[in-house]
């Protein structure tokens, strides 16, 4: 599932396509309507997706996607019903098709629907502090409370017997059944995704929303940063300490437990039942397998298999770290 919330202007011809990338292609298909921009996993017959790393060459080889756009070293890694779009540079072409589809992702401007919550329907049903605001395209369930100088902008789904703190702001978010939130988070918002230019940097359109599923806990003063492309996602009975960065489409399984100053990049996967020592890093694109554990002040820079304990820099098992630090 992708964003709910923003509008999706497609569809969109292939030849559009072709023309804003400077693209020429011998092919019968430039007629065809796009309908969207989707992942290597999800993409159908109807949609365009993107395909930039080898670490995604499975996904690759199975994609339903009718285009592609991607570099001369991996097109071959396509079937044979994908149309490779051969760029530069995939990353910065993927943003500006982005774009076309869903131009309104592109700025995070505050939300000026937002109104105090005692003018809204929620007035009676919500425990709250004060200045409480609420933004357009808001639900929340029962037995909820909302602390003080908190805003939940538009597009928010809030569960039953949910807690958020004071000086919290959550957008573009669904959040399950008995989830704290405390003090001073900022979930939904969007990631850090923007490619350098020598003229001027460009944004990336966050189309993902965050979902936090049932009777977890996040931290005082975390982040957790909308998907890209795809969701961010914590799973359920997942408790996240104080100062936590998730970063755009980071996915945490079930009943983990994550210490404070964790940073987690930018399409990482983590396991379930993984215990993460507190500022501990996780490089982008890696997958942390299940029942991990993962010592602080560690870096882990690749793959992490199943049932594996690591620590240090960059993270081994922590057999071998403990010989080579006696």
């Amino acid at each position: 599932m992708s964003n709910p919330f923003f509008k999706n202007h497609g569809p969109i011809l292939v030849q559009d396509i072709l023309k804003l990338l400077k693209l020429q292609i011998d092919s019968d298909k430039k007629n065809i309507e796009l309908k969207d921009i989707k992942d290597l996993y999800i993409a159908n017959n109807s949609d365009i997706t993107f395909f930039h790393s080898k670490k995604y060459k499975e996904a690759a080889k199975n994609t339903k996607a009718s285009f592609c756009i991607t570099s001369e070293s991996l097109k071959n890694e396509l079937p044979s019903s994908c149309v490779p779009l051969i760029v530069e540079n995939v990353l910065v072409s993927v943003s500006q098709i982005t774009s076309m589809f869903y131009p309104d992702a592109i700025n995070d401007d505050f939300d000026n629907s937002a109104t105090n919550i005692d003018e809204t329907i929620f007035k009676d049903k919500v425990n709250c502090g004060k200045n409480v605001l609420i933004g357009k395209n808001v639900s929340i369930g029962t037995n909820c409370k909302i602390g003080h100088n908190t805003i939940i902008e538009k597009n928010v789904s809030i569960g039953d017997n949910c807690s958020i703190g004071s000086n919290t702001i959550i957008r573009n978010s669904l959040i399950s059944n008995n989830v704290k939130i405390l003090d001073n988070c900022v979930v939904g918002k969007h990631g850090f995704g923007f490619f350098p230019n020598k003229i001027k940097n460009l944004r990336y359109p966050h189309i993902g929303v965050v979902i936090i599923e049932e009777n977890c806990e996040i931290g005082c003063g975390s982040t957790i940063d909308r998907g890209s492309m795809s969701n961010t996602v914590i799973g359920k009975n997942t408790f996240l300490d104080n100062q936590i960065h998730i970063a755009h489409n980071v996915k945490i399984g079930e009943n983990s437990i994550i210490a404070g100053q964790v940073g987690i990049a930018g399409s990482s996967i983590i396991g379930s039942n993984v215990r993460i020592g507190g500022q501990a890093g996780i490089s982008g694109h890696i997958n942390v397998g299940n029942n991990v554990e993962i010592g602080g002040g560690s870096g882990v820079i690749k793959n992490i298999p199943d049932n594996t304990k690591v620590m240090g820099y960059p993270a081994k098992n922590i057999r071998e770290f403990l010989r080579d630090n006696k």
